[in-house]
C-alpha cells in the first residue's frame, strides 16, 4: 500500500473505473463492501494505489484542489485514447524544460490529470 494515496470522490464508479482501467491499466485490488454496490474501490496503477469513493453529490464547478500526475510510457499514444474513454484533453503534449513531456487531461468527472514521460533525448 502507498504511504499517500489519492482518493477521488465520484457519483459514478463505473465510468471512472473504466477510464483509469482502460487508459492506465489500473487493477482493482480492494472493494468495500466485497459484494454488491461498492462504496470504495481500491485500484493499483503501476506501483501506486488510487481510491474511488462513491458519493451521490461529489460537488462540481469548484476549482480543483488536487491534481493527479501519472507517468506513462508514451504521452502521445495515451493522449489519443482519452476522449474515447470519456475524458477530455486540455492541452499538450509539450516538452518541458525540466525534462518531461507533459499533456493535461481531465477524467470523465472533470478531475485534472497530467500525463508525463521523460522527454525524448535530443
Amino acid at each position: 500500500m502507498s504511504t499517500i494515496q489519492p482518493v477521488i470522490l465520484t457519483a459514478d464508479h463505473d465510468v471512472l473505473l473504466g477510464f483509469y482501467t482502460n487508459l492506465f491499466g489500473a487493477k482493482e485490488i480492494f472493494r468495500v463492501p466485497a459484494e454488491g454496490p461498492a462504496f470504495y474501490l481500491g485500484l493499483r496503477i503501476g506501483d501506486t494505489d488510487l481510491g474511488l469513493v462513491a458519493k451521490a453529490n461529489p460537488g462540481t464547478g469548484a476549482a480543483p484542489r488536487i491534481l493527479l500526475s501519472i507517468g506513462v510510457d508514451d504521452v502521445d499514444e495515451t493522449l489519443g485514447r482519452v476522449a474515447a474513454l470519456g475524458g477530455s484533453v486540455r492541452s499538450g503534449p509539450n516538452d518541458m524544460p525540466w525534462g518531461q513531456r507533459v499533456a493535461h487531461i481531465q477524467d470523465p468527472d472533470g478531475n485534472p490529470v497530467n500525463l508525463t514521460q521523460p522527454s525524448p533525448a535530443r
